[in-house]
């Protein structure tokens, strides 16, 4: 009884490390995701240019995941069941915008596209107006799997089925297998057409860039660069697509196994490809990062001086 009490108090413990460390993570990131959305809204040349533009879509589309994702994950550590409504209002936010930030990411590829391959039309397609357009075009096909995925869900529940309290997974909402299927099979399909555009632009811009010379091979360079760190994310997106099938078929025959098996995932395949968004636009664009320093030491300047003020007075 000794051993087996010692055995349940360690794995209890490494359940809590686990979890503070994803929190401690969670939160650093969620904070650097806000501090580069104020940044964004710092200057005005970042919230009229396109490609800044869909860059806040991406991080308040990853910020509400990392969110809303975390508060599942709270429920689901302390074991506290929702009832089915709630759970679902969640659980289509997550959804939905789980989908955004790879199609956001289609669309940069495409704008990177346009702006090296046709510099001459990029003023006119990728206009501030146009921009706005893109952001409700991407919504709307973001919605598309999160409409049907629920409705496998409304067909096959009862109503007394909303009212009913349990740990808020869309896993257990999908109660039959081809629920399952149907839900990897439509990301599958859209994440493949996805793949296609990004590929179709890197071969584009790889050609201008072998063709370039001077600074324009540079920039071309860079742009390319730029356009397989957003393949490099789908495709991680794209494995993440994967996890819901496997880790239902693990709910069936093990909870614990699938409980660590989920806790793998959400930090390979939901949280990396989410830290990656930052360090593309937020480090390596010299604009961008040059407005960042700038807002942070004026802060900090500022912080300092208020820390200072009463010492001066006494």
């Amino acid at each position: 009884m000794a051993a087996n009490n010692s055995v349940t108090g360690d794995d209890l413990w490494y359940v809590h490390v686990r979890y503070s460390t994803l929190q401690v993570v969670l939160v650093f990131f969620i904070s650097s995701n806000l501090l580069l959305i104020i940044t964004f809204f710092k200057k005005e040349y970042f919230y009229t240019t396109a490609r800044y533009i869909l860059f806040a879509v991406a991080l308040l589309s990853d910020s509400f995941v990392l969110l809303l994702s975390n508060i599942q994950l709270i429920l689901l550590h302390f074991d506290v069941p929702i009832q089915v409504w709630l759970c679902i209002i969640i659980v289509v936010v997550v959804i939905l915008y789980l989908t955004v930030t790879p199609v956001t990411l289609t669309v940069m590829t495409l704008e990177r596209y346009v702006a090296i391959c046709m510099p001459l039309r990029h003023g006119e397609l990728c206009t501030t107006r146009n921009t706005m357009h893109f952001i409700l075009i991407i919504h709307g096909l973001s919605s598309v799997p999160c409409i049907l995925i629920l409705s496998t869900i409304f067909v096959s529940a009862s109503l007394s089925f909303y009212k009913q309290y349990q740990i808020c997974l869309v896993e257990l909402m999908l109660v039959h297998v081809w629920q399952h299927n149907f839900r990897a099979g439509l990301y599958q399909v859209q994440f493949l057409i996805m793949c296609i555009i990004v590929i179709f632009c890197y071969v584009k811009i790889m050609k201008v860039a072998k063709a370039a010379s001077g600074e324009d091979k540079k920039s071309t360079k860079k742009g390319l660069r730029t356009v397989l760190l957003h393949g490099f994310q789908l495709l991680l997106c794209l494995i993440q697509m994967w996890c819901p099938l496997i880790e239902s078929s693990l709910l069936q025959i093990n909870v614990t196994l699938y409980v660590v098996v989920r806790y793998i995932n959400f930090i390979l395949f939901y949280l990396a490809p989410r830290c990656l968004s930052p360090l593309i636009y937020g480090l390596r664009d010299e604009v961008f990062f040059r407005a960042l320093k700038h807002y942070l030491f004026s802060r900090l300047k500022r912080v300092l001086e208020i820390a200072v003020s009463p010492i001066c007075l006494a």
